[in-house]
């Protein structure tokens, strides 16, 4: 059977053209080469499946039952990464197709890279197929919501097995250019089937490829060349704008560069951006606002839950301009009142998450006012989820969450089942250990609602949409009363003294 699962793997790389016919019988004997085995019977009939996981799942428990790979899940994905590798052209032949590609299409360019990436299995797309995803509708516009099950669980023997594994600083990050090609180790992942795009954004190299566990369409990442920290700037709007010439049917943005308000990995200059159009960016202004001396520049306030001041141009150059002097009059801004402090024991709080956009002749640049600050009552963050959601959503609010699409944890699939279950059963939920951080959520709900076995599943999603909208108003630094409106106008009011 496994020569017929090597043969069925062989196919799937030439059905997806990774190899040429001429290249059959070489990249038979390198998957040998791979599993440790010394001949095949290339008479044996393929494995009949369309399915890559499959193929690899088998190879794997194979290659377990021989001993020749650990028995967690981290070394199957070492394992079938580099299988994958066997296939995955060398990063010039890449690179040449790419650029061969962009001359006629930034777009088609794109398109061949997303299914290459795709085909050689960076991107796990059966994995990503299983992420749960349903919309919420409120006054903001319609809510992404997906609980995110492609990234698998940490394995307690592979944990183990990282804690003993020889440390390296080689990749510095997983984000850094020396990932491609790497074999990984079991504290950090394989990279044999991953190759990067080199761009040049604001006269500075970068480096663009896919997420491997891609949260919405064509979901990219664009990273510096050298392992320098994340910082928003001047400079920061000129490479986001610079990157959407370049590909205008993309966004690009940044997460901000503090802790709590930013991105998982602050140590690697990175945006994150794709073929998508977020609910934030359907969303209309609220207020429209005019800048001394950029009167030719649009800009509004948007109406969104959290606090984002817009603005639009032709000209990139203006736009650039001006969200410098309002990053630069925001990083200094403290309004007692509001409870906005620049800095606390000369540690900063204010900064940017930023958003590129064309949008037809115009390009669009999204501020979004960020703070950091924390208390004893809100040590994870006053601008920060409230601890009472936290049964659903306790991580960093980043760039993704910030336009409308919430990333929740994987243990949410099952917790939302047996939800449902003990609900529907009169079950004690209080008394379930896994489930009673559920036990104030549910009593609320069972006050709004009659359950039965036809809407308990509906009515929890669409509570769980109801949680993020207060997320994301909770990271909100203005709140959208009229209270939080007019503090909003005393900061554009300083920014045009």
């Amino acid at each position: 059977m496994t020569d017929s699962y090597i043969l069925a793997l062989v196919n799937y790389a030439l059905d997806n053209q990774l190899i040429e016919k001429e290249d059959y019988t070489y990249a038979v004997n390198a998957v040998l080469e791979v599993m440790q085995l010394d001949s095949i019977d290339l008479s044996a009939q393929p494995a009949e499946t369309d399915s890559l996981e499959e193929i690899l799942n088998y190879l794997i428990q194979d290659g377990v039952k021989r001993g020749i790979v650990d028995d967690n899940f981290t070394a199957y994905d070492l394992f079938d990464t580099k299988l994958m590798g066997v296939f995955t052209p060398f990063p010039s032949q890449v690179r040449k197709t790419f650029a061969s590609l962009y001359k006629e299409d930034s777009a088609k360019a794109t398109d061949w890279y997303y299914n290459f990436s795709k085909a050689t299995n960076y991107i796990r797309t059966e994995r990503v197929a299983r992420d749960k995803k349903w919309t919420y509708d409120c006054e903001y516009g319609q809510l992404d919501i997906t609980i995110n099950l492609s990234k698998p669980e940490k394995d307690p023997r592979a944990i183990a097995a990282a804690k003993n594994a020889p440390q390296s600083d080689y990749p510095k990050c997983q984000l850094c250019a020396e990932n491609e090609g790497y074999a990984g180790r079991m504290n950090h992942p394989a990279r044999q089937n991953h190759r990067i795009i080199p761009v040049t954004i604001n006269n500075s190299d970068w480096f663009f490829q896919y997420s491997p566990y891609v949260y919405y369409n064509e979901h990219c990442i664009v990273f510096n060349g050298q392992h320098v920290p994340m910082k928003i700037e001047k400079a920061t709007f000129g490479k986001l704008l610079d990157f959407v010439k370049q590909f205008p049917h993309y966004f690009v943005g940044s997460n901000a560069d503090l802790p709590i308000v930013g991105g998982s990995i602050l140590s690697h200059d990175h945006f994150q951006g794709g073929n998508y159009t977020f609910t934030m960016a359907k969303a209309g202004i609220e207020k429209e606002l005019a800048f001394k001396g950029f009167e030719d520049v649009q800009a509004g306030i948007v109406k969104w839950p959290m606090s984002v001041i817009r603005l639009s141009s032709p000209d990139t150059d203006r736009l650039i301009e001006l969200a410098d002097k309002i990053l630069l009059a925001w990083r200094e801004y403290t309004d007692e009142a509001a409870f906005v402090y620049a800095y606390t024991d000369g540690v900063p709080h204010n900064t940017i998450t930023p958003i590129a956009r064309k949008k037809g002749d115009n390009f669009e640049l999204d501020l979004v006012l960020r703070n950091n600050i924390t208390t004893e009552d809100r040590p994870l963050g006053v601008y920060h989820p409230n601890s009472k959601l936290h049964h659903i959503k306790k991580e960093n609010i980043g760039l993704i969450e910030v336009m409308g699409l919430a990333v929740l944890p994987g243990r949410l699939n099952k917790e939302l089942a047996q939800l449902k279950d003990a609900v529907l059963a009169g079950a004690d939920i209080r008394g379930d250990e896994a489930l009673s951080v559920h036990a104030d959520w549910i009593d609320e709900l069972k006050a709004q609602y009659t359950f039965d076995e036809n809407n308990t599943e509906e009515i929890l999603k669409q509570e769980v949409g109801k949680v993020f909208k207060q997320v994301l108003e909770d990271a909100g630094v203005y709140k959208c009363t009229d209270e939080g409106k007019a503090a909003f106008m005393r900061f554009v009011d300083t920014v045009n003294k």
